[in-house]
């Protein structure tokens, strides 16, 4: 481990770099908690989505960099805010009518409008559970509700009353403008109405340190006291984020680009508490396939369930790896570059030095203990071999592979089996219906005519590279200058793309009787649109 950590020590890996601020948080001493602590925190009033795996992922990659350069045991807390009120009714349940009539209900007191669970927020916190579980992370869940209702902020949010005075002078700055009457009635303590249940954004009229109690108003001017302890209140929420840091003692958190300013607010209130802010890490957002900004309300990205029919959950993980702080367009066509990249990636990692396998994405993916590809052929080959072969089904696919890898088989190979099934359905859910298939000019013709006669008396078997060479001859000897105007014609009249594979792989996996019946096909007009 000590050869292992001084590599570690000195890698450009981001995850490392990251733990590394760990590492000299505590070079001292270590954390009097006796572990460093890593959260992740989530608002169940939607469902989990692919920015959720994002932040898992991220944040136990830096853990895992963390555990390798470190002997102080970690944690990782996925912490749902499920005490928080229903502010709006999402438009992706049913039975929205009677969950509007739960508004301003903390969301473990708001029915489940599916049926399955006791509320809302429990459903919600189950579904994210599974969805974690799903992908193997380890972690401990923690709800809101059970934090506050057993006691375990009473001493922060104490301290929030003591402190109240600095987190007002922290908060109110950030609610100018337009937001001149939220000023006049900003509180940090958001009660909850011993009447109608419901989490009331109200001014606290008093307060009274000794007894730890605030005064506020029902809508029904009724004047109430409550303490600030024992799930009596909730906190707003960027409060909320500083008070459960301080009380939890949180190293190290991650949020997106768009949350940069209630980090900051964060870190303040946080230290106005007396206690240390986290080691916070900012990622970019994502973008659809025009490059705008990715929203949840507006449905224009990709799900996790999306990406999920068409490639591996190690394929997003890679995605999530590259760039965290550059803003990456997440569209249908990024999945065969990160599926094709991670098994890139996998077959290098083996034949690497100790650094380059640290800097490897795939230590991080797999957490240092990272498996072989059995990816004989790759997902862009499959795409290609899915539309020559008008596959409907990996039995389809399995019939042109075995040809060309005879070991390879579902049973020895279930990671190739499973890309099969899912480039069947990506090419007949996003790359069929684009297909534009056309007829040969003059001189393509003569020349697919001649790469046909030489694939027509073809001894060489499926040798990718031989038949690499007889298709570059081909173009030579007709003139085509440069040499990609040729792939550009063969993958324009044979395959209806633009781009395409090496076409020496994708003769010797499709088969040289069945390319040389493509080309018929092709010069008989039959493929054109």
């Amino acid at each position: 481990m000590t050869g292992l950590r001084d590599i570690a020590l000195n890698s450009k890996a981001w995850p490392f770099q990251e733990a590394l601020r760990l590492v000299k948080r505590y070079e001292k001493r270590a954390p009097e908690k006796g572990y460093v602590l890593f959260e992740t925190g989530y608002g169940p009033s939607g469902l989990p989505h692919i920015g959720t795996f994002g932040e898992v992922a991220r944040t136990t990659m830096v853990r895992h960099a963390f555990e390798t350069l470190s002997d102080i045991p970690t944690r990782l807390l996925c912490f749902s805010d499920d005490m928080d009120g229903l502010r709006k009714v999402p438009g992706n349940v049913p039975n929205r009518e009677e969950l509007a009539l739960d508004l301003d209900l903390p969301l473990t007191k708001v029915r489940d409008p599916f049926g399955t669970h006791p509320s809302f927020g429990e459903h919600n916190n189950a579904r994210l559970r599974a969805f974690l579980d799903a992908f193997g992370f380890e972690y401990a869940f923690a709800s809101a509700t059970e934090y506050y209702k057993a006691g375990r902020f009473d001493e922060m949010l104490l301290s929030v009353l003591a402190q109240y005075d600095k987190v007002m002078e922290i908060m109110l700055p950030t609610l100018g403008g337009v937001n001149e009457e939220r000023r006049e009635t900003y509180s940090p303590f958001l009660p909850v109405s011993p009447k109608s249940g419901k989490v009331l954004q109200v001014p606290t009229l008093e307060r009274n340190l000794q007894k730890g109690t605030i005064v506020y108003a029902e809508p029904d001017g009724e004047r109430i006291e409550v303490p600030v302890t024992g799930g009596h209140v909730k906190l707003q929420w960027k409060p909320d984020w500083a008070m459960r840091w301080a009380a939890l003692g949180v190293d190290y958190e991650m949020h997106g680009k768009d949350l940069i300013p209630s980090a900051e607010l964060g870190t303040k209130i946080c230290r106005a508490l007396g206690r240390p802010a986290p080691e916070l890490y900012n990622y970019e957002l994502f973008l659809d396939g025009t490059g705008q900004k990715i929203s949840k309300s507006k449905g224009n990205g990709l799900s996790i369930e999306d990406w999920l029919t068409y490639a591996s959950p190690e394929s997003l993980s890679l995605f999530m790896f590259q760039k965290p702080k550059t803003a990456k367009r997440l569209h249908w066509d990024v999945i065969p570059k990160a599926v094709d990249e991670y098994h890139a990636h996998l077959r290098a990692f083996a034949g690497q030095s100790p650094e380059q396998q640290l800097a490897n994405p795939v230590w991080h993916i797999h957490g240092g203990k990272v498996p072989e590809s059995d990816m004989v052929v790759s997902y862009s080959m499959l795409l290609n071999l899915a539309s020559a072969a008008s596959a409907e089904t990996a039995e389809t696919m399995w019939g042109f592979i075995r040809k060309y890898a005879p070991d390879a088989g579902p049973e020895s190979h279930p990671g190739l089996d499973a890309a099969a099934a899912q480039a069947v359905r990506y090419f007949n859910d996003h790359v069929k219906p684009g297909k534009r298939f056309r007829a040969p000019e003059e001189r393509e013709r003569a020349a697919l005519e001649e790469l046909r006669a030489r694939l027509a008396v073809w001894t060489g078997g499926a040798d990718a590279e031989a038949l690499q060479d007889e298709v570059f001859a081909v173009g030579n000897a007709h003139g085509f200058e440069p040499l990609r105007d040729w792939f550009k014609a063969i993958y324009e009249v044979l395959l209806g793309a633009s781009q395409g594979p090496r076409f020496g792989g994708f003769i010797a996996l499709y088969g040289v009787p069945e390319t040389v019946a493509l080309i018929d096909r092709a010069l008989e007009g039959a493929l054109a649109d």
